[in-house]
């Protein structure tokens, strides 16, 4: 038995084959962990979500930025939806679109194993939340957005403000978790998120830092593997294991073994972009 973590797909079906080939991926032992953005500006974003969705008993998948987008999208209207790219379009009207959606509005925002030392989650965690408060605070958007208030939750998750602070309450509450969760890179030390910086870091405005790296920051007593970040790259270091690699981009798709004692890290090409390998 094998444990994998994958990094954002982003609508790469024939990338995300050629991974699950390269690892030799046998459902029958195998299990896949699914960093999140499953969907969006790969051009095949319908056949990656129901290839996921086929591997549901062996996969563990967090919700990302571009999955709660594409489920807030699916609440508009008929003609609001046909405004939106082609590859998001094709998902919203397939015919097994509800069963699809249904499901990946169903998905955690984190996800932890703690026999096995790890937890998922799509961009980061906050400087002060140890993995406790993140499987806390993750559960509280999950049981709305799984029941009756998702529309509401969906509705008016978008957003930079308010910074995260225990004392919220509500929809502001809602939306200062999910950033946290799903757009999270760079922060100041008292975890304010700088939403518009999305470089390398080196790149970013004095007095931030990338959320791994914030001075005061908790320990953790879980490995952390997540994506979000195509500039950051592979990165590996200070407990965290950052895998999108900027497939979606034509840079790769990146797989990493949990279970295994040395690091083993599979990597195929992405998708083809004009100029790009």
């Amino acid at each position: 038995m094998a444990v994998w973590a994958i990094g954002d797909l982003q609508g790469c079906y024939g990338p995300t084959r050629r991974l699950l080939d390269a690892i030799r991926f046998d459902p029958a032992r195998d299990r896949l962990w699914f960093c999140g953005d499953l969907v969006n500006r790969g051009g095949e974003s319908l056949e990656t979500l129901r290839l996921v969705h086929s591997l549901r008993a062996q996969a563990v998948t967090v919700l990302g930025n571009h999955d709660l987008s594409l489920l807030a999208i699916a609440q508009r209207s008929e003609a609001e939806q046909r405004k939106v790219n082609p590859d998001l379009q094709r998902v919203l009207f397939a015919e097994d679109r509800q069963e699809l959606l249904d499901w990946l509005r169903s998905q955690p925002l984190v996800h932890a194993d703690r026999s096995l030392g790890w937890l998922m989650v799509h961009a980061g965690l906050a400087p002060k939340w140890t993995t406790q408060a993140a499987e806390q605070y993750a559960r509280e958007v999950e049981r709305r957005l799984a029941g009756g208030g998702a529309q509401k939750l969906l509705r008016n998750m978008y957003g930079d403000r308010p910074a995260w602070s225990p004392r919220l309450a509500g929809t502001d509450r809602d939306r200062a978790i999910i950033n946290v969760f799903t757009r999270m890179r760079y922060c100041s030390p008292r975890g304010r998120i700088a939403f518009e910086e999305k470089g390398a870091p080196g790149t970013q405005a004095p007095g931030l830092y990338p959320w791994f790296e914030v001075p005061g920051r908790v320990e953790r007593d879980l490995k952390i593997v997540c994506g979000h970040w195509s500039t950051l790259g592979l990165f590996i270091g200070l407990g965290v294991h950052a895998l999108d690699t900027g497939a979606v981009w034509g840079g790769r798709l990146t797989a990493l073994q949990l279970d295994s004692e040395d690091l083993r890290i599979v990597q195929v090409p992405g998708r083809d972009v004009a100029g790009k390998p």
